[in-house]
């Protein structure tokens, strides 16, 4: 089994080589030579075609009832690092800004000890490309890696917290993380010259006018007990002060815990849009990008037994934590196949996909002896 000081080595490597989605060469390279390294006798490695930076490692069980399988995401985030460390990223304007080195690095402790200790049921590996962007999850599911001999029966992964203590295993009884859904807006009007509106539509007013009404959406339709996110985080119009603008673009996100609240609330918009188009006489496009995340929805069953054996185990210390408005492509996934997420905590001073988040590497081999526990136990019942 790989040592704590082995798997802080290995966390700092991939650390120096963060790749975009869909990009991921030289992390798909380095976790097959570690793999590789590691007593075959029990491993299949699979690197599927059709997703080419995926990589998936079948451990056969000795006496298999079931198929557990554990992801862990290899993508990074386009953001430039500014914590000065002996490992900082070589890739400039690309980081691991989001912990996923972290991510790999517990999959590849949890793969070396099974690698070693034959376990009782298959357990499948899946190291995921594009989290961050593509839809990944997505991707590897409709494209049928986990089918045949790859079926998978119940699937667990976790994500780092900056916010918990270092190593402290965190989770919930359902939702863990919202869904997202990415929306684009377009209005319509008439440009003209600044000292004569009358002749024009400005599509400045009708963007803010929309913008506005909007947030009527979480306000007054949403139950306040639920939660509900639209944000506009951009908006482009015009060209020059002294002239109407006849166009603007809006650029948005919207969050649910469930996936009918998603549904809900983009119908809205839609409403919305057209009530202000009406309104101002104007034409208002909107589209939703393809894809977008589901919630993460823990499994009821599943997630009870992960929490309590989390609660027991003498060498875990637990929290049950609120959900949170991040998304997350593992939600994808446990809509088709049921399962848990849960939070590692990593202590960093910088939060998640900040330019100085710095995860505490004590929580590596917490995070391996929880789940290297909770897996044993899990397949003895």
């Amino acid at each position: 089994m790989l040592t704590e000081a082995e798997l802080i080595q290995i966390r700092r490597h991939l650390h120096q080589i963060p790749e975009l989605a869909l990009h991921e060469t030289a992390t798909h390279a380095y976790l097959k030579a570690v793999v590789e390294q590691l007593p075959a006798t029990w491993l299949t490695v699979r690197e599927p075609s059709e997703l080419p930076t995926a990589l998936l490692v079948k451990v056969a069980g000795s006496q298999p009832q079931r198929t557990i399988g554990y992801r862990a995401d290899i993508d990074a985030l386009p953001v430039d690092e500014t914590a000065s460390r002996s490992f900082h990223s070589t890739h400039p304007g690309v980081m691991h800004a989001c912990g996923h080195d972290i991510h790999m690095t517990v999959a590849l402790g949890l793969l070396s000890y099974f690698a070693e200790n034959q376990p009782q049921d298959n357990l499948i590996f899946f190291f995921q490309p594009a989290e961050e962007s593509e839809s990944g999850g997505k991707q590897a599911y409709d494209l049928g890696l986990f089918t045949g001999a790859w079926h998978i029966d119940e699937f667990y992964g976790l994500h780092d917290n900056s916010d918990l203590p270092t190593g402290t295993i965190g989770c919930r009884l359902g939702t863990l993380f919202a869904g997202t859904s990415e929306v684009n807006v377009t209005i319509h009007g008439t440009s003209g010259h600044a000292a004569f509106p009358h002749r024009a539509n400005d599509a400045v007013v009708i963007a803010a006018s929309f913008i506005t009404q909007i947030q009527t959406i979480v306000a007054r339709n949403i139950d306040p007990t639920a939660c509900g996110v639209v944000t506009f985080g951009k908006m482009t119009a015009g060209s020059i002060r002294n002239v109407i603008a006849g166009e603007a673009r809006l650029e948005g996100t919207i969050r649910g815990l469930t996936q009918d609240m998603i549904l809900f609330i983009r119908q809205r918009v839609r409403e919305i849009a057209a009530g202000v188009a009406q309104t101002y006489n104007a034409q208002i496009d909107v589209t939703f990008n393809q894809g977008g995340y589901y919630p993460v929805e823990n499994d009821p069953q599943l997630t009870a037994n992960f929490i309590q054996y989390m609660q027991r185990a003498a060498d875990v210390d637990f929290q049950e934590t609120p959900p949170a408005m991040t998304g997350e492509d593992f939600g994808y996934l446990l809509n088709q196949i049921p399962g848990t997420m849960f939070w590692l905590g990593v202590d960093s001073p910088g939060a998640l996909h900040a330019a100085n988040f710095n995860p505490h590497e004590g929580a590596i081999i917490k995070g391996v002896t929880a789940m290297r526990g909770f897996l044993t136990d899990r397949m003895a019942h």
